[in-house]
């Protein structure tokens, strides 16, 4: 479905009940998927694999004989699970938020779900966990005191290191940023912020970031912008590998088939050395239009096409260094002498004037961002 049509896509494996039963035969489904494309890792939010029941208690049963049908499936075809995530973000109570919420029943109800897919998440021997607060942010300002919310959501964070610290889980913790929807505004806004964000509450050296594109893109940079600039500051976990289409405001988590964009994702991955424990995991759909079920093999074998092109691509581009001897030459006035004091924090405003004073008007250097994509452009 999209936000203007009802589903188009039947699925007979799914008979469209919140049942037990049906919940099983979505993991089936999902599990022959999984084999039959070759993967080695899946990725799950709790309530997308087990139903929500009218009380906590009964919701967590349920997750339990959910959890104990997935540890089946993955023991009999080795696939791992890469990282799971809570939706706080569908049920009513969550309407405004769940820890930046301004009822504190709300917050406790959160921690809760936290607490047990915490708990879930290390049964089934999950790499990472996943933090996406679609409705950690506000919708009017009139309303909302920012500081308190954001305070909060650190002393959830903190609440979840301690448990998990506790119970001696050994998975990385991820959050992941997004600008907007389903809130106006949300506090992880991208790349940056949520950096800033756990600056400030000492919290960056339990978490990473799971970078998804199609959230940069609608934070206004270009898809590879917050994988490189995580990456560059120690902080890219895993990536959410999905597209958006430019024209369109909403979140559409299309499938990526962009060589461009998939090379100078993975060149990011390739410099920093791997990505492990994170990932590539396809956060997507295939369009209202597509209705086959071949047509979700299709999406899935086109966009790791893509990626595996992308990776060699980016590795070529570093053997043969022109794209990085360009980009090192463009900055070399910081290699040696006064530049490099710049960098080095050893030099004042006082010899930054008399630099000027000595050596008189920059000469103007042209950025030759033309020559640049005419480069990166042979690698296609």
């Amino acid at each position: 479905s999209d936000p203007f049509g009802f589903p188009t896509q039947i699925r007979h494996w799914d008979d469209e009940t919140d049942s037990i039963e049906n919940a099983k035969s979505r993991a089936n489904a999902a599990f022959e998927l999984f084999t039959k494309l070759g993967v080695e890792y899946y990725t799950f939010h709790d309530r997308d694999v087990s139903p929500e029941r009218s009380t906590l208690k009964e919701t967590n049963a349920a997750m339990d004989e959910i959890a104990a049908h997935l540890k089946s499936l993955q023991d009999v075809t080795g696939v791992k699970l890469l990282w799971a995530t809570q939706n706080l973000f569908s049920h009513p109570r969550y309407m405004n938020g769940a820890f930046t919420n301004p009822d504190a029943h709300v917050f406790a109800y959160g921690a809760a779900q936290v607490k047990k897919l915490m708990d879930v998440n290390h049964v089934l021997g999950g790499e990472n966990l996943v933090f996406w607060g679609g409705r950690e942010g506000y919708f009017s300002i009139l309303n909302t005191d920012m500081r308190r919310d954001l305070d909060h959501l650190a002393a959830l964070f903190k609440m979840a290191i301690r448990y998990k610290e506790e119970k001696g889980h050994t998975y990385q913790f991820l959050i992941e940023p997004k600008p907007r929807e389903p809130a106006k505004h949300q506090y992880d806004y991208d790349a940056a912020t949520a950096m800033a964000f756990l600056s400030h509450y000492g919290l960056n050296e339990h978490f990473k970031l799971n970078i998804e594109p199609n959230h940069t893109t609608l934070a206004g940079h270009d898809f590879e912008h917050d994988i490189i600039l995580s990456s560059q500051y120690g902080m890219l976990g895993s990536v959410d590998s999905n597209t958006g289409d430019p024209l369109v405001g909403w979140d559409t988590d299309q499938f990526p088939m962009d060589y461009k964009k998939a090379t100078l994702a993975m060149g990011a991955i390739v410099d920093q050395g791997g990505i492990a424990p994170g990932g590539l995991n396809f956060d997507c759909k295939v369009r209202r239009e597509s209705t086959d079920d071949v047509d979700l093999f299709i999406g899935h074998i086109g966009a790791m096409d893509c990626f595996a092109k992308g990776l060699r691509n980016a590795a070529k581009i570093r053997e043969e260094a022109v794209l990085p001897g360009m980009v090192k030459e463009r900055y070399s006035s910081y290699d040696e002498g006064f530049g490099k004091k710049i960098e080095d924090g050893t030099i004042s405003l006082e010899e930054c004037e008399a630099f000027v004073i000595e050596n008189g008007e920059p000469k103007q250097i042209s950025g030759k961002q033309e020559l640049y994509e005419m480069v990166l452009n042979r690698y296609m």
